[in-house]
C-alpha cells in the first residue's frame, strides 16, 4: 500500500489524541496493480463503549457517511486504521474476527506510553469469510516533492 507523508502522519497523530483508548477510522483510495494507493484518512469515532482502551467498532450509520463520502470523491474504502495503546502493531485474533472486508487494508499503530511507535499494514486475504487471514504489507511513504 502507498500513502502520502501527511496521511501517515494523520493515522499516527490520530492514535496519540486518544490514548490510552484505541483511535480507528476509515481509508480511502484507489486500488492499482502494485496495491492501494491511500489518498485519504476518515477518522471515525470509536463506538465500542465496554472496552475502548482494548477494542474498535465504526458505528455502521457513520461507516455508510464515510462510503458516500468515498464515492462523491470517486474512491473506495481501501481499508482501516486503528491504534494499539500500549501494544505491538500486530494484529489480534479479535482483529481477525472482527475484520470483514476482503482485499483491504488493516492498518495499526502501536501508541506506547502516548507517542506512536511502529505503524504496520496487513491485507485481509482469503477468498471466503472461513478462510480470511492477514498477510503484512509494505507500508510506502510518498515523500512531497
Amino acid at each position: 500500500m502507498r500513502l502520502t507523508r501527511a496521511v501517515y502522519d494523520q493515522i499516527r497523530a490520530h492514535g496519540e489524541q486518544t490514548y490510552p483508548n484505541e483511535c480507528c477510522g476509515a481509508l480511502l483510495g484507489v486500488s492499482t496493480p502494485e496495491g492501494w494507493q491511500i489518498q485519504a484518512a476518515v477518522p471515525a469515532a470509536n463506538a465500542r463503549t465496554d472496552s475502548a482502551h482494548n477494542r474498535y467498532q465504526i458505528a455502521p450509520i457513520e461507516l455508510v457517511k464515510i462510503e458516500r463520502e468515498a464515492r462523491r470523491r470517486g474512491l473506495g474504502i481501501a481499508g482501516f486504521y486503528h491504534s494499539h495503546p500500549d501494544h505491538p502493531a500486530q494484529w489480534s485474533l479479535t482483529d481477525l474476527s472482527e475484520a470483514h472486508w476482503l482485499g483491504c487494508c488493516y492498518v495499526i499503530t502501536a501508541v506506547v506510553g502516548g507517542k506512536a511507535t511502529a505503524t504496520n499494514s496487513f491485507i485481509l486475504a482469503g477468498e471466503t469469510e472461513e478462510e480470511k487471514h492477514f498477510e503484512q504489507e509494505t507500508i510506502v511513504v510518498d515523500h512531497p516533492g
